[in-house]
């Protein structure tokens, strides 16, 4: 008898090629679609209806049933109110990387599994290997789609049942399959930033939920040259929207070094990214996966999504970890994540809570 997977849809191509991918395997294959945000004041907008209408229609093609399970108030509890505090701190925090472990790999897993399926699948773009007992995340084949980043605070027994079924196909290769199997999602434009958010302007959106209090913008050696609209608008090396074009005439770039909460201060640098290299961090909240760490050792490191991994010095302390940066690193920001890797597999990661110069 064919092994029931339960595959998490999102009206995309990855998933839709992951529910193809799947049936062509033998398994008995289910869509599931996760609705996590609810427009209820407007401030808020995600196209969870037209994509749906995607999901149906791709299960429509594959001849598989789907249906949709509501964890928006699981959402708002433990992804949006964080990602809230984390930016009132000064802050900036990564609602994705919450939003697998507390959602992805919470209760929608464990529903899933509620319905009698014997695997959960998603279209992330990574592998997994559950061999001896442990489960380890591995990376995807194509480097460049490579999501382990933002599962690394998935807790290891999460992943226990749960397949990938994209860890070795390229995204050309996924939207191929796609097309050549007549799904509408085929050349659906990927999804970008916060889904909550959508298209809308993110400073509004923001706006909507905290209260904006402009500041002084001051250069590292004392000089006001501007004004800042709130600091939680801003994050480490960003260059535009600082409206200090002129400042300086019209040789080198104005960037942000860093935020002064107590004092409502925004410091910036002209031309000279020197301030924005730090030679260490620390981190908290650590979580591992499949891998048990020694009290210091060596690996790589990435520092942003995207990023080419980094060589660095783990030093368990404390609950967290001193990373000590093989060559120093441009805007390393608190509130972000510090993911570790060997040269196969996403090792785990923390908390970004103080960066060292």
């Amino acid at each position: 008898m064919a092994k029931t997977v339960i595959v998490g849809m999102s009206g995309g191509v990855d998933s839709s090629a992951a529910a193809l991918l799947l049936k062509k395997q033998g398994y008995n294959v289910i869509g599931l679609f996760m609705l996590n945000w609810e427009e209820t004041d407007g401030r808020g907008a995600c196209n969870a209806d037209a994509d749906f209408a995607d999901v149906q229609r791709v299960c429509g093609a594959l001849k598989i049933p789907y249906y949709s399970v509501n964890f928006s108030k699981q959402y708002q509890d433990r992804v949006f109110s964080y990602f809230l505090s984390e930016y009132k701190a000064g802050r900036t925090p990564n609602p994705d990387v919450l939003c697998n472990r507390e959602i992805k790999f919470g209760p929608f897993r464990e529903y899933a599994l509620s319905m009698g399926a014997d695997f959960v699948a998603t279209g992330h773009y990574c592998g997994i290997d559950h061999s001896g007992g442990r489960h380890r995340l591995l990376k995807a084949a194509d480097a460049n789609k490579d999501q382990t980043y933002f599962l690394n605070q998935v807790r290891e027994k999460q992943l226990d049942k749960v397949l990938f079924p994209l860890a070795d196909l390229p995204k050309s290769e996924v939207r191929k399959l796609a097309e050549e199997n007549g799904l509408v999602t085929a050349e659906k434009k990927d999804s970008t930033g916060i889904c909550f958010i959508g298209e809308r302007n993110f400073r509004k959106f923001l706006q909507g939920y905290m209260p904006a209090k402009p500041g002084k913008i001051v250069t590292l050696d004392g000089e006001t040259v501007g004004e800042h609209i709130g600091l939680m608008y801003y994050t480490i090396g960003q260059r535009k929207g600082l409206d200090l074009g002129g400042k300086r005439g019209e040789e080198g770039r104005w960037f942000t070094v860093k935020k002064d909460l107590e004092n409502n201060i925004l410091y910036v640098s002209h031309g000279d990214e020197g301030p924005l290299y730090s030679r260490a961090c620390r981190v908290s909240n650590l979580n591992w996966i499949g891998y048990m760490p020694r009290s210091s050792f060596e690996c790589s490191a990435k520092f942003r999504y995207r990023q080419p991994e980094q060589g660095v010095k783990v030093t368990l302390e404390n609950g967290g970890a001193l990373v000590e940066f093989a060559e120093p690193q441009r805007a390393v920001t608190e509130g972000q994540y510090a993911v570790f890797y060997d040269e196969t597999a996403c090792l785990g990661g923390g908390v970004i809570e103080e960066v060292i110069f």
